[in-house]
């Protein structure tokens, strides 16, 4: 009987014959904690009573979540983090560099067939680059910090394939949502979702990120996508070249199969107040907005400003209505200001803020008011998800969120594309 990508991952690191169901005790391959979790991870590893790192090199810490500190507070705990990586020469990203999820593939933190750990439930994203990674608590990760190891229950898998011809104006943001909608946010609890097919083939990386960042919405301990070419690119590009892909055994058995066929799907929103509350855009079509939101670690990319900054060319964002546009990390920042999509945004009216996760998660930024209504790339719209649970948010596509800011309500992109 074959094996699944998750079970010859969870093999390979612990040394086991590991299939679904099994207890192993795993090396992991890298550690991370943004300042929402990590002064937990720090607290839990102090009062274990151990004072050595089992790899200072396979541990990243980032300020991404409060970052600038909104308050007193907040600058505590972020100095009680600088202290600590001080303390044991552990790698830290700093207030303006970025959003966790979308910095540590930037940085060249991950690569195929790795184990990854991060104390952030969206920590699936790195799936795109077919490994297995995993969001756990701060406990768990403060363990695995001292011992460089964790127990684990190998998953089931679900594999996802994604077939046809990708429509003109649908994203990889659309097919996350449809995949969503589809299993539901109880799909997939505690299960490895591969996902495959021609349309993933087509997709770019950018947006093979967005579709694992959503397997986090569906109940998964991972999503991983098979490695390619595209893949192969991507890491090159970041320098990394001593890795080794995996792959699943034609004969690997899955829980359950699913195959998408999106070649007449429409943009997809998701209703508030839950993420796996999606339709057709036509559904919901002319409903007045008050503020849009493009970022985030779902769609904080260049790609992501490239089409809302062509479909905002020219065009002003309407009178009374807020557009607030987050870089997912400085090295986006700089290349969409090279690419003068910033100038574009910031003339039709739109806000930039400082690459973060501010907006998103309603620490202190573009918090909306009492009854507000927000149309946003993030990948969670449940109450008080942005700062106010008085407050209703739809998920969508860039495109659909620069298309409803200039007409003020939410708006099929297609026509301005």
């Amino acid at each position: 009987m074959g094996k699944t990508i998750a079970e010859k991952i969870l093999s390979i690191h612990s040394g086991k014959d590991a299939k679904s169901h099994d207890i192993v005790l795993a090396k992991v391959d890298f550690l991370m904690a943004q300042d929402g979790t990590a002064p937990l991870v720090i607290k839990t590893f102090e009062n274990l009573g151990i004072n050595e790192i089992f790899n200072p090199d396979k541990v990243s810490f980032v300020i991404d979540h409060n970052s600038p500190s909104p308050n007193e507070g907040v600058s505590s705990l972020h100095k009680l983090m600088r202290d600590f990586v001080k303390k044991y020469g552990i790698e830290i990203f700093e207030v303006g560099e970025g959003v966790c999820h979308i910095l540590i593939p930037e940085k060249g933190r991950v690569k195929p067939g790795d184990l990854i750990l991060g104390a952030d439930s969206h920590t699936p994203t790195y799936g795109a680059l077919n490994c297995m990674a995993c969001g756990v608590g701060s406990t768990d990760l403060a363990i695995a910090l001292a011992t460089g190891s964790l127990w684990f229950k190998v998953p089931q898998t679900i594999k996802i394939e994604i077939k046809g011809k990708i429509p003109f104006g649908i994203f990889g943001k659309d097919i996350a949502l449809y995949m969503v909608k589809n299993l539901t946010s109880q799909g997939a609890i505690y299960k490895s979702v591969e996902i495959k097919g021609e349309t993933i083939e087509n997709l770019s990386m950018d947006e093979r990120f967005t579709i694992c960042n959503l397997t986090t919405e569906i109940g998964a301990k991972c999503g991983i996508i098979e490695f390619d070419e595209k893949t192969k690119e991507y890491l090159e590009n970041r320098g990394l070249k001593d890795y080794q892909p995996v792959f699943p055994d034609k004969d690997a058995v899955y829980e359950k199969e699913f195959i998408f066929d999106i070649s007449n799907l429409k943009p997809q929103i998701a209703k508030p107040h839950n993420v796996d509350n999606v339709c057709d855009i036509n559904e919901v079509e002319g409903i007045e907005i008050n503020q849009g939101f493009i970022g985030t670690c779902t769609n904080g990319r260049v790609s992501d400003f490239e089409i809302a900054a062509k479909i905002l060319k020219g065009k002003k964002i309407k009178k009374g209505v807020r557009l607030i546009c987050t870089p997912g990390s400085r090295e986006i920042y700089l290349e969409c200001l090279k690419k003068g999509y910033i100038e574009i945004l910031i003339e039709s009216g739109a806000c930039v803020t400082n690459p973060g996760c501010g907006p998103c998660v309603g620490t202190h930024q573009g918090i909306p008011s009492d009854g507000e209504i927000v149309i946003s790339t993030a990948n969670r719209n449940f109450k008080g998800r942005m700062g106010n649970p008085n407050a209703f948010i739809y998920l969508a596509s860039p495109a659909v969120v620069a298309a409803s800011c200039i007409e003020g309500k939410i708006t099929d992109p297609r026509k301005y594309l």
